[in-house]
């Protein structure tokens, strides 16, 4: 498996995790994944909304303690 890149966006407010996570995206090759760590209310929404609208896999989400974990592949 080839290595996935983290990106931390905890402690940021949107719309700043889903726009570090575009610009992330434009860096990988279709198919690379990378996770999102994100602490923001309303990050599970923009995150699912911003993968449908630009057409990547939002693979995963899952609640830790205090932060959402995003796997997201890109299309």
């Amino acid at each position: 498996m080839s290595d996935v890149t983290i990106l931390d966006a905890t402690g940021l407010k949107c719309p700043l995790p889903v726009l570090k996570l575009r610009k992330a995206l434009e860096s990988l090759s279709v198919g690379e994944k990378i996770i999102l760590y994100a602490d923001d209310p309303v990050a599970p929404l923009d995150v699912e909304h911003f993968c449908k609208t630009a057409g990547h896999d939002l693979l995963d989400a899952n609640q830790k303690e205090n932060f959402v974990e995003f796997t997201v592949s890109k299309n």
